[in-house]
C-alpha cells in the first residue's frame, strides 16, 4: 500500500513538472478581456499562444522570475524579434495581468497616426473600407465603426494583412506626434483603434514595450464564451460565436 501511494504521488509530480515545463515553455493559453482587438479578438475569446517564438524572459512562466535570474544583456535566453503585424502577449509593467496586442514598429521604426491613417518610417500604410456597421459592445451600447483592411508591410517582404475598426478618423489618439522607438522596445496597438490603450499612451498606460515582456505570440483561438447574435440592424464583429473556433491569427 505504502508503495503504491509513493508510485502514485511521484506520478503525480512528474506529471505536474511536464505540465508547467509546457506551459512555461512552448505553449500557453490566454483569455481576451477587453475589446481593444475587435474584430480580430472579441471578449471571451480564448487562444493559445507560441512562448518558444520570441525566446524566454523571467517574465515567460506564469509567475515572474526574480530580477536578474536570466543573466543576459537583454534579459533574454534564445531572443528573437517579432515581427510587425504578429498578435503578442505581454506582461505589462505594473499590471497584474497579460495583456494583448498587435506589433506595429519595432526598434528604430517611426510611427505616427494622421487623421486615423497609420504612418510607418514615414510612409502612409495602405487601408482599404470593408464596410460599416453598428455593434453592441461589452456594456451594451450602440457603437458605429467602419472596418478596415490594413496592409501592414512585415519585416520579410510580406504583408500582413489584417482588418481594424475606426469609429472616426478624429478621435483623441488618431492624430499623434511621430514615435521612435528604443532600442529593446516594441510599439505595439490594438485592432479596434479607437478603444485600446497602447503605445499611443505613455508609461503608465503601456508606452514603449520592452521586449522581454513579450512571451508569446498568438497562434489561434481554440474557444470562445462570447456568444454574439447578430440582432436587428447590429452586426457581431469578426463573427458571431460560431465562427471563432480554431481562427489562425498568425498574419
Amino acid at each position: 500500500m505504502r508503495r503504491a501511494i509513493v508510485d502514485w504521488g511521484r506520478f503525480i509530480l512528474i506529471w505536474a513538472v511536464c505540465v508547467l515545463s509546457f506551459r512555461a515553455f512552448a505553449f500557453g493559453s490566454y483569455y481576451v478581456p477587453s475589446e481593444s482587438m475587435l474584430p480580430t479578438l472579441a471578449v471571451g475569446d480564448h487562444f493559445v499562444a507560441a512562448k518558444y517564438a520570441y525566446g524566454y524572459s523571467r517574465h515567460s512562466p506564469d509567475i515572474t522570475l526574480p530580477e536578474g535570474f536570466i543573466p543576459t544583456v537583454d534579459g533574454r535566453v534564445l531572443g528573437q524579434l517579432p515581427q510587425r503585424g504578429d498578435i503578442v502577449v505581454l506582461k505589462p509593467e505594473g499590471a497584474p495581468d497579460a495583456l494583448v496586442k498587435r506589433v506595429i514598429g519595432l526598434p528604430g521604426d517611426t510611427v505616427q497616426l494622421v487623421h486615423g491613417r497609420l504612418v510607418l518610417n514615414g510612409q502612409v500604410v495602405d487601408r482599404h473600407e470593408s464596410g460599416a456597421y453598428d455593434y453592441r459592445d461589452d456594456h451594451g451600447r450602440t457603437i458605429h465603426v467602419t472596418e478596415y483592411v490594413e496592409d501592414l508591410p512585415a519585416t520579410d517582404g510580406r504583408v500582413a494583412r489584417h482588418a481594424i475598426l475606426q469609429r472616426g478618423d478624429d478621435g483623441p489618439a488618431d492624430n499623434t506626434g511621430v514615435y521612435t522607438v528604443p532600442a529593446d522596445r516594441v510599439f505595439l496597438m490594438g485592432d479596434n483603434r479607437d478603444n485600446s490603450q497602447d503605445s499611443r499612451f505613455p508609461y503608465p498606460d503601456l508606452g514603449f514595450v520592452p521586449l522581454d515582456r513579450v512571451i508569446a505570440r498568438a497562434q489561434f483561438t481554440a474557444y470562445t464564451n462570447s456568444f454574439c447574435k447578430a440582432e436587428s440592424a447590429l452586426t457581431c464583429p469578426g463573427g458571431d460565436w460560431t465562427t471563432r473556433f480554431g481562427r489562425n491569427l498568425k498574419p
